[in-house]
């Protein structure tokens, strides 16, 4: 039974979250920066005083008791809210920690210019970048261990909301003296019969390629035959004549930079993807998030 008089701590329940998180005590401290034994004092103490099992602990594992996952999101909607009422305090706005994902389409291309941004117009900022691909990001944002993320919009995710920061073009890549080479009126109807490559299987990029192709009704070869786990390497493919690939306009510059390659642009309006950041309905932190996106926008690629 709870204890009526019982008030939890910020830190018991930090200390909850984490562990939620993260199913592992040691990797849950390091993230607090606190030591494993304090982690789970101050867990324990929380359980205590309300009477309940929110974790389950064995040699092997960590997992969340049914009370455990009903009050999770109570419990990061209370962290979010002390997190706004510093904020507010101190009229720093963003500030401390940002837990930033990104996926990798965008990171190489956007980073190396915004993160000197921040650290002059955000000093108090400290960005933890975390790259990975769209649904283990939106996963990370649903469970608190990231704060925003950028991706590609829309992600018709629930209990997120966005804010748009730009769309850039699709550019065809292909190797020396293709004959699409150099052309700036494609229609995406170009892309037929083509030996396509592709980045792997959970890329957003991969699936927007796709998608493209099947709404004009293109029919690439080869698609699938040859995958990559970054930009760099599907270039450097293209590079060695094994195919033809769509990247970014941000990545244009620095990809083509390392060989030579031939790009070929498509006809008005021209395909292409929105990015944008993509944070919890719950943290309440719209307006500081407004201005990372203005930051964002300032220093893209271009």
């Amino acid at each position: 039974m709870s204890d009526q008089t019982y008030q939890p701590t910020l830190s018991q329940l930090r200390a909850f979250v984490a562990v939620a998180e993260y199913r592992h005590f040691g990797t849950a401290a390091a993230r607090l920066r606190v030591s494993q034994p304090t982690l789970s004092q101050a867990l324990a103490a929380l359980e205590h005083g309300l009477g309940l099992q929110l974790i389950e602990r064995s040699t092997r594992r960590v997992l969340v008791t049914a009370a455990g996952l009903r009050l999770l999101p109570q419990a990061r909607a209370t962290l979010d809210a002390a997190d706004r009422f510093l904020a507010s305090a101190t009229g720093d706005g963003l500030g401390g920690t940002l837990r930033l994902g990104i996926i990798p389409t965008v990171a190489p291309y956007l980073l190396p210019a915004l993160l000197p941004r921040l650290r002059e117009h955000m000093p108090g900022l400290l960005p933890q970048v975390v790259e990975d691909q769209t649904a283990r990001l939106l996963d990370g944002l649903r469970t608190g261990v990231l704060d925003v993320a950028l991706l590609a919009l829309p992600t018709e995710a629930p209990g997120v909301r966005e804010i748009e920061l730009y769309f850039e073009e699709f550019v065809l890549i292909t190797p020396p003296g293709h004959e699409l080479g150099g052309r700036a009126d494609l229609p995406p109807a170009a892309l037929d019969a083509l030996p396509l490559l592709l980045l792997d299987e959970g890329h957003c990029l991969r699936d927007q390629t796709l998608e493209l192709c099947r709404t004009a009704e293109a029919h690439p070869g080869s698609v699938g035959d040859t995958r990559a786990a970054s930009l760099a390497t599907v270039v450097q493919c293209v590079a060695g004549g094994l195919g033809v690939t769509l990247i970014p306009e941000s990545a244009v510059a620095a990809e083509t930079a390392r060989g030579t390659l031939d790009t070929a642009r498509f006809a008005a309006p021209a395909p292409g993807r929105t990015i944008g950041l993509v944070f919890r309905s719950s943290t309440g932190r719209r307006d500081d998030y407004e201005q990372l996106a203005a930051l964002i926008r300032e220093y893209r690629p271009r």
